[in-house]
């Protein structure tokens, strides 16, 4: 231990999610009681019983609450300005939604200022730590010319964890559906490189179809680029078969799967090594519950996918028009008590899993890139405390403000 170290002992339940499989023994194993847990700087230093904690720099008394790793959101959609509550209303009074409404937040977008982009992104990051979130994905999207989206993206990457390029959200208005996927591939690419890890494309009717957003996807791999799917959201489509083909990194909403895209899905992670391991992994399914209720469409399949051997993602989906909203807790209550779910497995899904759709589900010390979504020797230091006795008051006291202090990077955020 090199830096100033800082103890968090008596904690009541700590959640490590550092386990292997999803049988109900292996999650119990990862559950701790009475646990301590010692930060070395940005790291996890040790894990083990309150009664065997070294000697530290400082102690946190954590009052016998629950503790569990932050909040891992893997997509979100946070740099964008405007308002579209009319467009909730219209959908709470019976309008189906349509992809269209993207263009709204263009317009505003647009118009925006960066300082302006800058205030509302930093409030949103904010909102979203002080609901536990310590690692966040957020996409481009509302540019969708060449300037605003590099404009996005450089805003985003002065503030977000990760971040993906999204130019292929929607053809804006006038615009030939392909010269704007010849823009995307092209143009517009080169000029957001610099400043994005991934690659999305919402492949959806009204949005872009199977072959333009293979181009989209294959031009972005070759640039070197991680890739992410949108599919699969407002009816059947090739969404998951094409995250499959282009080996996606995840493929995102999945509301409408047949059994053939589930067995596409869970054939990816035959050769997968398990927690420890970058081999093998395949493309996990995202889930996003506060968008299915927004959007009143059918919930995600979680547990058929769970059951079919994918893994899952939970995320926030937080953007204007469908799912307003960064509070991970609340789409982990929405698992539990809608989506069939354990508790166990909704706190993976947002923490491991999250981790692992963007591939920071691996790293420790040998090379800077600690991972994240689990509590283990080594991994960064973010961890969350409830004030509740276990993680299980997630759902049973849905809606309450449980988080009762954060530590993102080992400093205390919360």
């Amino acid at each position: 231990m090199s830096s100033a170290t800082l103890l968090i002992d008596n904690i009541g339940e700590l959640s490590t999610q550092d386990w292997e499989g999803r049988t109900p023994a292996a999650a119990a194993a990862s559950v701790l009681r009475d646990a301590a847990v010692v930060l070395d700087g940005e790291r996890i230093a040790w894990v083990g019983p309150s009664s065997s904690a070294p000697a530290t720099d400082e102690r946190y008394d954590a009052g016998g609450r629950a503790a569990l790793p932050g909040w891992v959101d893997s997509h979100s959609h946070l740099v964008f300005a405007g308002d579209r509550t009319a467009e909730f209303e219209a959908r709470m009074a019976g309008q189906a939604y349509a992809a269209g409404g993207i263009g709204v937040t263009t317009a505003a977008t647009r118009e925006a200022s960066d300082d302006e982009l800058r205030r509302l992104l930093a409030v949103r990051l904010a909102e979203a730590s002080a609901g536990g979130t310590t690692y966040l994905e957020t996409k481009t999207g509302y540019g969708l010319d060449v300037r605003n989206e590099r404009r996005s993206a450089m805003l985003a990457a002065e503030a977000a964890d990760a971040v993906t390029y999204l130019g292929a959200h929607l053809v804006p208005a006038g615009a030939d559906p392909e010269e704007y996927t010849d823009l995307v591939c092209g143009e517009m690419l080169d000029a957001v490189r610099p400043y994005v890890q991934w690659a999305d494309v919402f492949c959806e009717r009204g949005a872009f179809t199977e072959e333009q957003s293979r181009r989209v996807l294959i031009a972005c791999r070759e640039a070197g680029l991680g890739l992410r799917v949108h599919g699969n959201q407002l009816g059947p489509g090739a969404g998951a078969r094409l995250a499959v083909e282009v080996g996606a990194a995840s493929v995102d909403h999945v509301n409408f799967l047949d059994e053939a895209d589930i067995e596409a899905l869970a054939g990816t992670w035959g050769d997968w090594a398990g927690p420890d391991s970058a081999e093998g992994a395949g493309t996990v399914a995202t889930v996003l519950p506060a968008c299915d209720l927004s959007t009143r469409a059918p919930l995600a399949p979680a547990r058929r996918l769970l059951d079919a051997g994918v893994q899952l993602a939970i995320a926030s989906n937080c953007n204007p028009g469908t799912s307003y909203t960064s509070s991970i807790a609340f789409c982990v209550t929405t698992a539990v008590l809608q989506m069939g779910l354990s508790v166990q497995e909704a706190v993976r899904a947002a923490t491991f899993g999250g981790a692992l759709a963007l591939r920071r589900h691996v790293g420790r010390d040998e090379d800077g890139q600690r991972a994240v979504g689990s509590i283990a020797l080594g991994h960064r230091a973010d961890l969350q405390l409830l004030d509740a006795p276990s993680a299980t008051h997630l759902a049973y006291r849905p809606g309450m403000p449980l988080v009762h202090a954060v530590w993102r990077a080992g400093k205390r955020v919360r």
